[in-house]
């Protein structure tokens, strides 16, 4: 029996772009094709898998849990086949990279990088996603993560960029008005700012006699995001634990004091950069940013024991 011609590659695209998209419309003008004839090339790829791929509505398009697993496979293979064309034209990495990233890391650490990243790679494009929120790549379409602590386990490959201490600082003048506290016990006289989304830490490990005490936050204020959190501090409104590379520049223009040392447990926090993907599988446009991140990125460890 003769072998039926497919485009398999071609299907692939498609629906690709119809999920990247959002719709068929939006994917037909990319291809320069109808709306019609992409979603009959979808609906082909569909009837030859035997499987339904998404739920149409008027409204939206949903994946299906066997089309989110094609799609991701699909994004893969098309990666792949355009890098390998690229590569063997010796041309450099191009496309749009999408990071999401921490409200402090993108302030203070990734935002200084980009004019060198992109001077390095000016084929690239960057879409840039500062939120404290932990989102899921697939669902936001998210190329690169920055990730801050311990990892649980997941499908993600993480890359780390380097190690952070954490420290509890306030302002001169609030210490001023509230007093410098010497012990642990002394923070219950204190507002102890914290963050207010879903992964915070609802307290403060210090030190006491050889064990790691949990100080409980309670002030006046949560914060979205870190950032926030630190113009907070600098307006005098309580104390707060940072990590380090977040207030170092405030401590050592004395904007903010580190008070508590000698309690400080000082346990390094990993810093991550984390993706989807295989790490030899990756498109050149993605490894160029991780590959840039890690030689780069430089993040200050601890305080000194300054107080």
């Amino acid at each position: 029996m003769p072998r039926i011609e497919v485009n398999r590659s071609g299907e692939m695209e498609a629906f690709v772009q119809v999920v990247d998209r959002g719709g068929f419309s939006a994917a037909a003008r990319v291809l320069g094709m109808t709306p019609s004839a992409v979603s009959k090339l979808v609906a082909r790829l569909e009837a030859r898998l035997a499987v339904q791929l998404v739920h149409r509505s008027t409204r939206k398009l949903q994946l299906t849990a066997e089309g989110r697993h094609f799609y991701e496979r699909s994004a893969r293979v098309l990666a792949d086949m355009d890098e390998a064309e690229r590569c063997a034209a010796g041309a450099a990495p191009r496309g749009r990279v999408s990071l999401s990233v921490s409200v402090p890391f993108g302030q203070h650490v990734l935002l200084p990088l980009v004019p060198r990243l992109l001077a390095a790679h000016p084929e690239l494009t960057l879409d840039l996603n500062l939120t404290d929120r932990i989102v899921d790549l697939m669902d936001e379409r998210a190329d690169i993560a920055i990730r801050w602590g311990r990892l649980a386990d997941s499908e993600l490959v993480a890359r780390l960029l380097g190690h952070t201490e954490q420290v509890i600082v306030g302002s001169p003048a609030y210490l001023a008005r509230r007093g410098t506290p010497r012990t642990p016990d002394d923070l219950m006289r204190h507002d102890r700012l914290g963050t207010n989304y879903r992964r915070n830490v609802p307290h403060w490990p210090l030190k006491v006699d050889g064990r790691v005490a949990e100080v409980p936050i309670a002030g006046g204020v949560r914060a979205s995001d870190g950032e926030a959190l630190r113009t907070l501090l600098l307006h005098g409104v309580g104390l707060a634990r940072m990590s380090v590379y977040h207030v170092q520049p405030d401590i050592a223009a004395g904007r903010l004091v580190p008070v508590l040392e000698d309690f400080n447990p000082r346990e390094l926090e990993p810093i991550h950069a984390v993706y989807l993907g295989k790490p030899g599988r990756l498109p050149a446009r993605v490894r160029a940013v991780l590959d840039f991140l890690a030689a780069e990125v430089r993040l200050p460890a601890g305080t000194g024991g300054l107080e």
